[in-house]
């Protein structure tokens, strides 16, 4: 018995193993919509029953098929502490402990749908993942010390900003770590307009900023790029 569950749950060449995983993924996808729409303003009585019901469904298929996966594992702790065995169980508790009055834990079913890959034998993009893996190997070290120094540059622009605004505007610059949230969305060129300078000198500081997000943005992005050519020419010498 515990063979042939195991040909269902984990084999989806078989055809009762393809309806099985076909099922979860359609269910998978289903519950993140129904999720969505719980967070619909006025959506009725009705259409609230039909969720609680329906995510009552949901939690209790994923809850069955996790127990299954669980018990056909050879292996069941490696199962277990793996990515999507962590990621199966947290999808599922809410149906063990009240997990949702604290935080609702019911999104990362998204991360399910990575079961697709399996699914639909995207063999190809198996390999895009190793480039990918190679390539942030190659560049980890840069990207390191690009994390840290920007860690610092935030710290020096919210000081700055702060020295510059914060008799001006005491409610939005209230302290270095208040006028963090505008260091951080000006220097990646976002700005969303709910903090800005009004006096000359920090209009004047936000000048340089601004070229220096220009920057902040661009380099990350050139330094994968780059190493992601050489991971294409390393598994072409390969």
């Amino acid at each position: 018995m515990k063979k042939q569950l195991r040909n269902i749950v984990e084999d989806n060449t078989s055809p009762v193993g393809k309806i099985f995983d076909y099922f979860i993924q359609i269910l998978i996808f289903l519950s993140l919509f129904a999720v969505s729409l719980e967070t619909l303003p006025d959506k009725g009585f009705i259409l609230s029953k039909i969720l609680e019901l329906f995510e009552i469904f949901c939690l209790s298929v994923f809850s069955v098929e996790y127990l299954l996966r669980v018990f056909v594992a050879k292996k069941r702790f490696k199962y277990i502490f793996s990515f999507y065995g962590i990621v199966d169980f947290l999808a599922v508790a809410p149906f063990f402990f009240p997990t949702k009055e604290i935080i609702d834990l019911r999104f990362l079913r998204a991360f399910r749908i990575f079961r697709l890959f399996r699914a639909l034998k995207l063999i190809r993009y198996s390999k895009a993942i190793n480039r990918l893996t190679t390539a942030i190997d190659i560049v980890k070290e840069e990207l390191v010390l690009f994390f840290v120094i920007i860690l610092i540059l935030i710290f020096m622009v919210s000081a700055g900003i702060y020295f510059f605004e914060n008799e001006a505007q005491p409610d939005i610059f209230k302290s270095i770590f208040h006028s963090m949230w505008w260091s951080i969305v000006t220097l990646t060129t976002v700005g969303y307009g709910d903090a800005y300078p009004i006096t000359m000198g920090g209009k004047v500081f936000t000048f340089f900023v601004l070229i220096i997000g220009v920057g902040v943005v661009t380099i990350p992005a050139g330094l994968v790029g780059s190493a992601l050519s050489e991971a294409r020419d390393l598994e072409k010498r390969k």
